[in-house]
């Protein structure tokens, strides 16, 4: 069978690339009992204290529905408060436990892991000029479209 009409497309490209991060991720995490996307909102909690769910949503692009089952697992798991927010009680702020760094640290050296495995062999230029290419084809499209 031939995919040479396909790989003319940049697109094709890149999501039999995702395929692989994605598979190799997941095994990385698995033993965390993490997933991609709550793996990157625990980061994006620990590293941003305080951060709103409306912020969360955004910053993952996902529907504020959506965010809601991940951060409930965050949450039912003791990595993450949800407090209200003094100022305006229709907002929660996400704050991590000590439970949710140390989990964090553990992720972070799996993903470094998983991230010298499947870029193994390409040179610091090489990974500058695909994520280079990656956050140009991200603009162009005025920054993704929400849905998980």
């Amino acid at each position: 069978m031939s995919d040479d009409t396909l790989r003319e497309f940049i697109g094709y490209h890149i999501k039999r690339a995702f395929n692989v991060v994605q598979a190799d991720l997941n095994q990385a995490l698995k033993p965390l009992g993490l997933r991609m996307v709550t793996y990157s909102a625990l980061v994006l909690i620990v590293d941003n204290p305080g951060l709103r769910q409306s912020q969360l949503a955004e910053a993952l692009d996902v529907e504020r529905a959506n965010l809601v089952v991940i951060i409930d697992e965050l949450e039912g798991r003791d990595l993450i408060t949800r407090d209200r927010v003094p100022t305006d009680r229709r907002a929660y702020a996400l704050n991590p436990t000590l439970a949710g760094r140390r989990l964090y640290d553990r992720a972070l050296e799996a993903v470094r892991g998983h991230e010298r495995r499947i870029l193994n062999g390409m040179t610091e230029e090489t990974k500058l000029a695909v994520i280079g290419a990656m956050s140009l084809i991200r603009q162009s499209s005025g920054g993704g479209s929400k849905g998980g």
